[in-house]
């Protein structure tokens, strides 16, 4: 992303940009967004997600008048060129991007060169009354980078990993990364992890970097050239003995989660994981998965994080995307979200602050019956500086994407 940006010339100097719309005056903002269209850049790689906001597509339109549309992204970061080069082109209204589901290294870049909304518009939506960054404080920081009301909070996140009891037993399962090398070596080419750029397998890089790394400290920090090499050094050494035992020799990686969860439902690997504790769920009852799907984490912990919705800040429909960012946080769609039928996305709210109507829906969902409970999804690790995921994939690429 760095890379990206340095392409386009850009300096750190910001735009002072001209705030049509202030939350604090709601009604306002709900007679200016009406009649707008929003274009919200997503990642469009799950059915259900994308089904999800159709539904809030519909809601939108028939309460605020407010028309929805999903650009479908392969990589975030294709949304985040698009206003880099707007900016770089003047463009300081009337943007293509409305609303980008963000988090990471695409926020720490877009924060940097002044590309998203300020105005602190995300701690200003009526809806923000029912969040509490005290109780998930990682609705403040975004992998180590201050929020500051530049992003809004949609769901939360939590490295969890899956297999088919009917196949495998509970017990043998992995409890660290240490054990899944060792796991590894005794079941060869029945674990993979999505090729980096991608996501997640990006996250499980992450993983093992924290547990491994030993210097833990330097990982909050923005990476430097000697922080790399001696930091990183216990994740490449494990990788280059993982690797060779992968699915298809680690000759070959799934392209994203989706891919690897179809190695599972075909019995072609037998662990994989995704950055939501109900997804296992949500998958058996799409019928993606055999209801014998079970989940399991690690003992000492796994990475979690929040993810968020931007506007940035040229954009052409600023006052319908706050509508849209403030209906995504309200309790009836968060409720709608976590459910695993329709999403399965851990709420970003505190049931404490919801009247008994709405906390009622969230105690009505069934979790489904791979879903951990809270207090069984061990400890929360933090993400490290969004620096280090590019360098992790850039190197990553280097030692193994070339075949």
């Amino acid at each position: 992303m760095r890379r990206l940006l340095a392409a386009f010339g850009l300096s750190l100097a910001l735009l002072i940009p001209a705030y049509a719309a202030d939350p604090a005056d709601w009604n306002a903002v709900l007679a200016e967004a009406k009649g707008e269209t929003v274009y919200f850049n997503a990642w469009g790689g799950s059915e259900n997600i994308n089904a999800y906001l159709e539904w809030a597509a519909g809601e939108l339109k028939s309460r605020y008048d407010v028309t929805l549309v999903q650009v479908k992204l392969d990589d975030t970061a294709n949304a985040v060129a698009k206003v880099v080069a707007e900016k770089a082109a003047g463009q300081a209204q009337g943007g293509s991007v409305d609303l980008i589901w963000i988090n990471g290294e695409n926020f720490a870049a877009m924060k940097a060169q002044g590309l998203l909304l300020g105005n602190n518009w995300a701690e200003k939506l009526p809806s923000r009354r029912f969040v509490d960054a005290n109780e998930k404080p990682t609705i403040l920081s975004d992998f180590t980078v201050p929020v500051e009301g530049q992003e809004s909070p949609w769901g939360m996140a939590k490295l969890v990993f899956f297999h088919d009891s009917a196949k495998t037993k509970p017990e043998d399962m992995p409890k660290s990364a240490a054990d899944l090398l060792a796991w590894a070596k005794e079941h060869p080419g029945r674990f993979t992890y999505p090729q980096p750029p991608d996501f997640s397998g990006s996250s499980f890089l992450k993983q093992v970097l924290v547990e491994l790394a030993p210097d833990k400290a330097a990982l909050a920090k923005p990476v430097d050239d000697a922080s790399f090499t001696a930091v990183s050094a216990p994740l490449f050494a494990y990788l280059d003995q993982l690797n060779p035992l992968l699915w298809r020799g680690g000759r070959a990686f799934p392209q994203n989660y989706p891919a690897m969860k179809q190695l599972l439902a075909d019995n072609e690997v037998d662990v994989i994981f995704a950055f939501n504790p109900s997804e296992a769920s949500s998958a058996i009852a799409s019928g993606e998965l055999p209801g014998t799907v079970r989940s399991f984490t690690f003992t000492k912990g796994t990475l979690a994080n929040t993810h968020f919705v931007g506007i940035p800040f040229n954009a052409k429909a600023e006052a319908g995307a706050l509508v849209v960012a403030d209906f995504l946080l309200s309790p009836e769609a968060q409720a709608r979200k976590q459910d695993p039928k329709v999403w399965g996305d851990p709420t970003v709210l505190s049931l404490a602050k919801l009247d008994s109507a709405d906390r009622a829906r969230f105690e009505r969902i069934d979790l489904g019956p791979a879903t951990l409970k809270p207090d069984h999804l061990g400890p929360a690790l933090d993400e490290p500086h969004p620096s280090w995921m590019e360098r992790l994939e850039t190197e990553w690429t280097k030692r193994y994407g070339a075949k």
